[in-house]
């Protein structure tokens, strides 16, 4: 499943989130991945540790704590810190499917990366290339949202991000544990919650909503991952 999630940030902490990301200093991509994956990647990524990195992840986070569309869609569990990418001059990042387990920086904690997310610093009209392109069963999805703006999908996707011929593309990236571990029971999931919130809009009342509602939680407790 795939899901869009718009305006994740303001345009006021867009501006001042841009501004602080252009002006970070910059590392080699490549210091950050796999020995396959240093391969395929051509990109600059803050350090872990940068404290720009630091701050803006904790607004990304705090943002999504309160973002209803996110919550449905994900089910979070737990959520690794956010990073961030810079890709300019051809930079690219070729096929790869993203590590199964992350550690978090500073803890002895561990984040099962069930679902992969980015949010977009950059316009699209800012930088040609850049798209996000994820494989699934149905096919190649390609990717370029406004700048504040998150796509999620299945951790277990084969991906890339084609080459920027002009500009810089700046995004964060970061990974999900979700409550329910199966991308087709979440997506149940979202769609059993969608038609409720449809159903107690044009229906307030409902007889049906207490019962649906039930289903819906019963589901959540039979397939959950605690």
């Amino acid at each position: 499943m795939m899901l869009k999630i718009p305006d994740v940030l303001t345009p006021e902490q867009l501006g001042q989130c841009r501004q602080a990301l252009e002006q970070a200093e910059w590392a080699d991509g490549r210091e950050t991945a796999g020995y396959v994956a240093a391969e395929a990647k051509s990109n600059r990524q803050l350090p872990l540790d940068h404290p720009v990195g630091r701050q803006i992840g904790e607004l990304i986070l705090n943002r999504l704590s309160n973002n209803p569309a996110f919550i449905a869609g994900a089910l979070p569990q737990r959520v690794l810190p956010p990073r961030f990418n810079r890709y300019e001059g051809g930079g690219q990042y070729g096929d790869h499917i993203d590590n199964a387990i992350f550690g978090v920086p500073g803890s002895p904690q561990r984040v099962r990366s069930d679902i992969s997310a980015t949010l977009f610093f950059s316009e699209p009209g800012e930088y040609e290339g850049g798209e996000l392109i994820v494989q699934d069963s149905y096919g190649a999805h390609t990717v370029k949202l406004p700048a504040g703006h998150m796509v999620v999908y299945p951790g277990s996707s084969l991906h890339r991000v084609a080459p920027v011929t002009r500009g810089v593309r700046l995004a964060a990236f970061f990974w999900i544990q979700s409550l329910v571990r199966e991308d087709h029971r979440r997506a149940m999931l979202l769609e059993l919650d969608n038609a409720i919130q449809s159903v107690a809009r044009s229906q307030p009342g409902h007889e049906s909503l207490p019962r649906l509602t039930g289903v819906y939680h019963n589901l959540i407790r039979e397939w959950s991952d605690t």
